[in-house]
């Protein structure tokens, strides 16, 4: 009977620290989540600012309008309209060049969190850094051929994208 005893408790005992573990993943996704939510929030609140620009009026002073030009303000433009690395802010160069010092292994996000000044043990940081990374894939600065890990892109080649065909010949 005792044996019995002492394996159910040992049972629970499992039990308890599976639970916990569990407890402690549902922790870190509710912050991921918090913070997801706090991103999109911003965003949706820096779209209803861009929109009410539009709609107001603008002043114009001999003629010229003193309002800014609206259109869609990107802090990392697309790399095919940047001259180079310069286009993008300092936080965006710094990870430029971390992912160049990273070269075939890759930037992880934990690293970039790093390079950023930011805390890497902080789950909501590590995903903003995470976030910047990617936007640098969607702008094309970056590449993500692994997951999680962010390279530089490989050199495009002259004689790519015609079509097989060289020259103008006949």
């Amino acid at each position: 009977m005792r044996a019995v005893l002492e394996a159910r408790q040992k049972d629970a005992a499992v039990r308890v620290e599976e639970l916990g573990a569990e407890l402690e993943r549902v922790r870190v996704a509710l912050v991921d989540a918090e913070e997801v939510l706090r991103r999109r929030v911003i965003g949706l609140e820096q779209y209803l600012e861009a929109l009410a620009e539009t709609d107001a009026p603008a002043e114009v002073i001999g003629g010229v309008s003193q309002r800014k030009a609206v259109g869609p303000r990107r802090a990392v433009p697309h790399r095919q309209n940047a001259v180079g690395a310069e286009a993008l802010s300092q936080d965006y160069q710094a990870l430029m060049a971390a992912a160049v010092e990273a070269a075939g292994d890759g930037l992880g996000a934990r690293r970039a969190a790093v390079v950023l000044g930011w805390d890497s043990a902080s789950a909501s940081r590590v995903e903003g850094a995470r976030a910047r990374l990617k936007r640098l894939v969607e702008r094309g600065w970056l590449v993500e051929e692994k997951p999680g890990r962010f390279t530089l892109p490989a050199p495009k080649h002259d004689g790519d994208g015609a079509g097989g065909r060289r020259g103008g010949g006949s």
